[in-house]
């Protein structure tokens, strides 16, 4: 991951005042973002889709809490599942998202090499 953040241009800005109803809406995705577990999740599946037994792995979160995540985030239309036999595949529902979650990380990355955390 690079140590220099990415800063959208003028041009790659949101083309117009967005409505009160889309402030609620990315207030309500960054908040669901907000959580640790969750950030996990969404990282491992921007790479692949995958089932509870292999996000439970990598996240090390307990499978329980991993499965209400999961539900939490297909609630919201951010994650998607499908059936394959008796297991239930994860997959995000939108490539939007993976330029957020990495963004996310840039930016922690970035803060991390200006600010290192104090002993």
């Amino acid at each position: 991951m690079s140590a220099h953040m990415h800063l959208s241009t003028a041009h790659d800005a949101h083309p117009h005042s967005p409505s009160e109803e889309q402030f609620a809406l990315a207030a309500e995705i960054l908040a669901l973002l907000g959580d640790r577990t969750r950030l996990v999740l969404l990282h491992a599946l921007a790479r692949e889709e995958a089932d509870v037994t292999t996000l439970t792995e990598a996240c090390g979160a307990q499978r329980p809490a991993v499965s209400q995540h999961l539900a939490r985030l297909r609630l919201s239309g951010l994650v998607q599942s499908r059936k394959e036999g008796r297991r239930v595949i994860y997959s995000l529902a939108d490539g939007h998202l993976r330029r957020v979650v990495d963004e996310a990380l840039s930016l922690a990355d970035h803060h991390l090499s200006h600010h290192p955390p104090h002993d």
